[in-house]
């Protein structure tokens, strides 16, 4: 199995995990409130379904990529949303799930059937194939726990969480980028804990500046879904600490985040 098999593999277990979570729902189930301000369980899936379109466009379709690019140039603030609420406008549950199963299932095969080398296009800087399945996998459970929360459900850490965490760790300049600040000149080290013990580290050993604490408190965090005071993070060193407060895995606007206690700021 290849690196970019295994990543796409673990994609599809996200959004089926997601899956079994909603599909059971009953209409005003899908209508209940998230964290997100405006969004209800339905419009995270809608969101989801059209990332997963986003991306198989990107995959197999460059003009039409093309013209997503375009929408979100004319109105950078608004595109996501707007997408979101198209996908939404008028679509029964049952309808809107079975277009993200479909949309999922289309943008695995074509991920696995990339030549190797394969570089697509993006928002931003283009992606590997397996950088793509990894951003398309953070997407899904950040706005799968979303759901969680709406839902009153409690998801198990799952191994997959290392790839957010991954995600998180390599963003770190981004986040500096998006909030007008200069990004330190040295590396951190990251050493984060799975719930079986195991250990995951990113960066130098010896890096002076550094952050340790749960796999999943670090992955809540940097996809903004927890404040970081109901986190059990330790940081060390002041820029350290500081990225604590800005860390986010994705790309675009930080939002609002959670405020402490985990209701949306």
């Amino acid at each position: 199995m290849s690196d970019a098999d295994a990543v796409i593999d673990d994609l599809r277990d996200e959004g089926e995990e997601l899956d079994a979570l909603v599909a059971g729902l009953t209409d005003d189930r899908w209508a209940a409130a998230t964290p997100a301000p405006g969004w209800t369980v339905g419009h995270q899936i809608a969101h989801l379904t059209w990332t997963d379109e986003v991306a198989l466009a990107a995959a197999t379709d460059p003009d039409a990529f093309a013209a997503e690019v375009g929408r979100a140039l004319a109105a950078p603030d608004t595109f996501v949303d707007t997408a979101a609420a198209a996908i939404l406008d008028g679509a029964r549950p049952a309808a809107l799930l079975a277009r993200w199963r479909d949309g999922r299932h289309r943008l695995g095969e074509a991920l696995r059937s990339a030549p190797p080398g394969t570089r697509l296009p993006w928002y931003g800087p283009p992606m590997s194939v397996p950088s793509m399945a990894s951003a398309r996998l953070m997407e899904t459970w950040a706005h799968g726990q979303d759901v969680a929360d709406a839902l009153g459900a409690v998801r198990e850490p799952t191994g997959r969480l290392r790839h957010v965490a991954r995600i998180g760790y390599r963003a770190r300049d981004y986040a500096y980028l998006v909030h007008g600040l200069p990004a330190p000149g040295e590396p951190f080290r990251v050493e984060l804990r799975t719930g079986g013990g195991d250990l995951l580290g990113y960066g130098p050993e010896d890096a002076a500046q550094r952050v340790t604490g749960p796999l999943l408190d670090f992955c809540l965090l940097v996809t903004r879904r927890a404040h970081r005071d109901d986190l059990a993070l330790t940081a060390e060193g002041a820029d350290a600490d500081r990225w604590l407060d800005i860390a986010q895995a994705f790309a675009g606007p930080p939002g609002p985040g959670r405020a402490p206690g985990g209701s949306a700021a």
